[in-house]
């Protein structure tokens, strides 16, 4: 209350800041007035000026810096002196964008095929944006309020630094149609742009990129930074650095895309497709048993509401559990009092620790809110009856220990039955996993819903845009068990070979700026991840639309009956309609229902998304009806046609609450833009995902005590802060979840950053043999604490192993030393190895020649880096697939994957340092050298991999009952042959570095730990 009563006096801190800029508006608009008489000319060589002025202070700042700073150090000290000059120059820079943008007024030119008249002058408030994103900050400009024309301004200052400025779109129209659109303001000032396209090739990316405007979206600019680390050609790299990019839709981008890495993978042998249509009838006979299951028990609480309610509400939470969407469930819901008994008996099992024994009566219970399927005792009996083995996982440890302990077995004999447990654990790991991936594909994930099928391939469709997203899949053999769900091709699983996150590659920029036009609901976020404020831009116009509050039915079907009573009443009047849904599913329910009525309507969904620009610009011409799947990222603008104004403007309905109330506010934006009138309305019911899963008890109590009849409404300002405060618990989860993912991938960003450095080091050819001696040391420091274990005394040395590993590596003989009669410590036999190891590789160069050593050089350190990274990243994905459940043993397994991950990232680079020394030393060219082009390998692809649990398998959710174990869990790994969980073992543990246990003489993770 009392923050309320502040910010009513001393305004927010948008209003504060807005207020500060009038004075740099005033200063851009008082040297735009100066401007009029000037040719043409005066921009072209003002910008030359521009350019010259920077380049000269710059080389001032570089000059006066101290001698011995880093790399980072110094670029650091570069992009600050860029700040400062460019902060001097953005008046200037604004009003010249200004005043070309006035010159151009009435022109018109081609863009994506269509002539365009050019009308825009910045005005005072688009002036404000573009300040807020030159200076790296967050611009919520609304609907219609020329997000677009406000980027030409910072895109044009900070493209006078001569290195390449990006603007990142959500999909390739709106970066082809933006860049020819405000291409010409850019010539007409003397500068280039373009823009990057999917389908474009190397030599066309790297042209583009070279420009000093590129446009394109999220997905090449992240793709192109990955492929750029994995070629083998300096001229094969397009980008030329990360100097400063203005995200558009930014919210769209780093908030809802954030969950999803970006990953280039090959194929892996031995897939398990097979095993997937092998497990299908038995999965789906089983999701068929519990339906009917589920459909008796329904049955039986109808018959028991009368005579033993709380029998009826046990039935009805069993039958939730077991199938939330059950079509006899949801009729039942509609009935008073329903939904509040079945949360009071849930209540009491969960405070009684008894959940489970609900549980036990299905064959397999689903924790919808989490995406978790848990299969329980009945359902393994189901699956396999005649094997009851099958769900039963050998304890390695355990096993081993028999085999050691085996007087009848030969050392050979030995690691062949270790190899045979480890093959079955594998295997009924695999085998569990698959199920639950079915189990999830059945339940879980609807046709038209959450994907879609076309031409024979599982698409999934974006849940914040609508839009089918090709190339994605889902991760961890979730894709695999929809298509075999489907009864499409399988398309075989696959293995990272680079990956990032959308936050670690946004961050690389010296300075990110983004605008949107919901961003404020965000502004932690933003702040704490990307170190963004958000400024809230005020309309040139006065926004006058209309929202109304929430119209809430009891069921779906009122409600989609009362929308198309309105939509038909809206459309009789020749009132413009945009629907919104948040399913292709909903959009063509609501299609057949108009069809029925008669009313002429429009359909964009995931599988009309090629006629998406069309479809949206006519939404407001006189009597348009359009129904769209989610409105978020769609750029195009609806402009209202003749006489709209008169009947109310654009008229939103929305069907359905988001989970994001940033979506829900750019559906009601696509109304009222630029003072135009307008109105907004959303129609919801219990029955609602939103409601279902996170509000619907207290307003479903609400409802029963108002005792509404069948199609009666409700509408009250309480239930729609009810639905608000529902939509901000799952936002407060959602960003959970994307902090989770950021903080794991910090981990590997780290390591990212050292492999990248040194990778691109090697192909710029640079000082290559000071690589190599740096490598040679390492390894010679590291041979000599292992070989040597700190001992002073050179007779307790291990010399056979030390003589063998510098020999193997490096060529160097070391048995003179070790007949020597002269004392030798730690340091003087490092000395003397790297005294040899130089002179080995001196005779080499002198053989080979200079030029050819050069290349050698460079071949091993890209093959080996290549290799090792690759078989890093799988390693990595190894220990995230199960490291949530370090839980069960009172570990943080966030601390658990930093020293796991630490640990392998030591071990690759051991082998890195180790690997190359060898190939450099022992490898003679007998022609040409070429690293392994992975990009050409195997059917490489890229994929914005979509998961819900970004990669890691989760622990299974508390179940609030006390004793339900894991059984088939997030990640199908762990399942005891009881229906209780098996005990967690927390004990030794065989380090990585340790000799394996087989007695084979290599490290555990060379031989049995592999």
């Amino acid at each position: 209350m009392i923050g309320k009563l502040i910010t009513n006096i001393i305004g927010t801190s948008s209003e504060r800041k807005v207020k500060k800029m009038s004075v740099d508006v005033d200063k851009i608009n008082a040297i735009y007035e100066g401007l009029k008489d000037v040719s043409d000319d005066y921009f072209l060589k003002r910008t030359a000026e521009f350019k010259e002025i920077i380049s000269e202070r710059l080389e001032e700042v570089i000059q006066e810096l101290e001698e011995g700073l880093s790399d980072k150090e110094i670029h650091d000290a570069e992009a600050e002196a860029r700040a400062e000059i460019l902060e001097e120059l953005m008046h200037e820079a604004f009003a010249n964008v200004k005043e070309v943008c006035r010159r151009l007024v009435g022109e018109t030119w081609s863009v994506v095929g269509q002539k365009a008249k050019w009308e825009m002058i910045p005005f005072d408030e688009q002036l404000i944006g573009a300040i807020e994103l030159h200076r790296g900050n967050i611009a919520e400009m609304k609907t219609g309020e020329g997000k677009t024309l406000a980027a030409t301004m910072p895109l044009y200052l900070n493209a006078l630094t001569g290195k390449g400025v990006h603007l990142i779109t959500v999909n390739d129209y709106l970066a082809q149609r933006d860049s020819e659109w405000m291409g010409m303001v850019y010539k007409k000032l003397g500068l280039t742009s373009g823009c990057m396209l999917n389908s474009m090739n190397n030599p066309q990316r790297r042209a583009e990129y070279a420009l000093d405007i590129t446009y394109g979206t999220n997905n090449e600019f992240g793709f192109d930074f990955l492929r750029d680390n994995m070629s083998i050609q300096l001229e094969d790299q397009v980008q030329r650095g990360h100097a400063y990019a203005i995200v558009d839709e930014v919210d769209s981008v780093l908030i809802d895309e954030a969950r999803t890495p970006l990953i280039i993978s090959g194929q892996v042998e031995g897939d398990s497709n097979d095993q997937f249509m092998e497990l299908k009838p038995k999965v789906s006979s089983l999701v068929h048993a519990q339906s009917q299951l589920i459909g008796n028990m329904i049955d039986e609480a109808k018959e028991l509401l009368e005579t033993d309610e709380y029998r009826a509400g046990e039935l009805i939470l069993t039958a939730r559990r077991g199938m939330p969407k059950h079509k006899k469930l949801i009729s039942l819901y509609e009935q008073d009092g329903i939904k509040r008994l079945e949360q009071q008996v849930e209540n009491d099992y969960i405070r009684d620790k008894k959940l489970y024994e609900i549980d036990e009566q299905l064959f397999f219970s689903i924790e919808e809110k989490n995406n978790i399927i848990d299969l329980t005792e009945m359902g393994r009996t189901q699956i396999s009856a005649h094997d009851m083995d099958a769900f039963v996982i050998p304890d390695i440890g355990t096993e081993f220990e028999k085999i050691e302990n085996d007087p009848n077995l030969d050392e050979l004999g030995k690691s062949q039955k270790q190899a045979e447990v480890q093959e079955n654990y594998a295997t009924q790991s695999e085998k569990i996993h698959n199920i639950s991936q079915l189990l999830k594909a059945y339940s879980l994930f609807e046709k038209d819903n959450e994907y879609v099928v076309t031409d024979g391939k599982v698409m999934i469709v974006d849940e914040f845009t609508g839009r089918v997203l090709p190339g994605r899949r889902y991760s961890d053999g979730l894709h695999q068990a929809i298509e075999a769900k489907e009864g499409v091709k399988i398309e075989a699983q696959t293995q990272t070979i680079a990956s990032i996150t959308i936050q670690n590659y946004f961050r690389m920029y010296d300075k990110l700026a983004g605008m949107t036009g919901t961003a404020e609901t965000e502004a932690g976020e933003f702040a704490s991840i990307y170190d963004m404020d958000v400024t809230v831009i005020p309309t040139h116009e006065t926004v006058i639309r209309e929202d109304h509050e929430d119209r809430i039915y009891k069921t779906r079907r009122e409600k989609f009956q009362a929308v198309v009573e309105e939509i038909v009443s809206c459309n009789q009047k020749r009132q413009p309609v945009l629907v919104g849904t948040i399913s292709v599913e909903i959009s063509e329910k609501l299609s057949k229902m108009l069809t029925k009525r008669g009313v002429k309507h429009k359909v964009l969904n995931a599988k009309q998304h090629q006629s998406e620009a069309e479809i949206v610009s006519s939404a407001g011409e006189p009597g348009a009806v359009t129904i769209a799947t989610n409105m978020a990222g769609r750029g195009t603008d609806i402009k209202l046609g003749e006489g709209v104004t008169d009947v109310g403007g654009l008229h939103i309905i929305g069907t359905e609450r988001h989970e994001s109330r940033r979506i829900d506010l750019q559906l009601r934006g696509r109304a009222g833009r630029q003072g135009d009138p307008g109105s907004s309305v959303f129609y919801l019911s219990l029955e609602d995902n939103l409601m279902r899963l996170f509000g619907s008890d207290r307003i479903a109590r609400i409802m029963d005590r108002l005792g509404l009849e069948e199609g009666e409404v409700i509408t009250h300002s309480m239930i729609t802060r009810s639905i608000e405060r529902a939509q901000k618990k799952v936002e407060a989860r959602n960003f959970g979840i994307r902090k989770h993912l950021l903080e794991y991938d910090d981990v590997m960003n780290k390591q990212r950053e050292i492999i990248y450095d040194r990778r691109n080091k090697a192909l710029k050819g640079g000082d290559m043999r000071g690589q190599v001696m740096e490598r040679l040391e390492e390894y010679v420091e590291y041979l000599t604490d292992i070989y040597t274990a700190d001992s002073p005394h050179s007779d307790e040395w291990n010399w056979t192993g030390l003589s063998n590993e510098a020999m193997n590596t490096l060529m160097v003989d070391l048995r003179d030393l070790e007949k020597s009669d002269i004392p030798l410590t730690p340091e003087a036999l490092e000395e003397e190895i790297l005294e040899k190891a130089i002179d080995n590789i001196d005779r080499k160069e002198n053989y080979l020649g200079s030029e050819m050593m050069k290349n050698l050089e460079r071949f091993a350190v890209l093959r080996v880096i290549d290799e090792h990274w690759k078989n890093h990243l799988f390693d990595i994905d190894q220990v995230k697939e199960g490291i949530n459940l370090r839980a069960y043993g009172q570990k943080d397994p966030l601390l658990e994957y930093k020293k796991e991950a630490y640990e392998l990232f030591l071990d690759m680079l051991e082998e890195i340092n180790k690997e190359t020394l060898r190939t450099v030393y022992r490898f003679t060219p007998a022609g040409e050298m070429a690293p392994v082009d992975v990009m050409r390998a195997r059917n490489v692809q890229t994929t914005h991999d979509d998961t819900a649990g970004m990669g890691f398998a989760g622990v299974p959710a508390a179940d609030n009952g006390g004793g339900r174990g894991p059984n088939v869990s997030p990640d199908g790994r762990h399942a005891s042959q009881s229906g209780k969980q098996a005990p967690v073992v927390v004990g030794e543990k065989i380090g990585r570095n340790d000799p394996c246990h087989c007695g084979s003489g290599k490290k555990y993770k060379k031989c049995h730990g592999r």
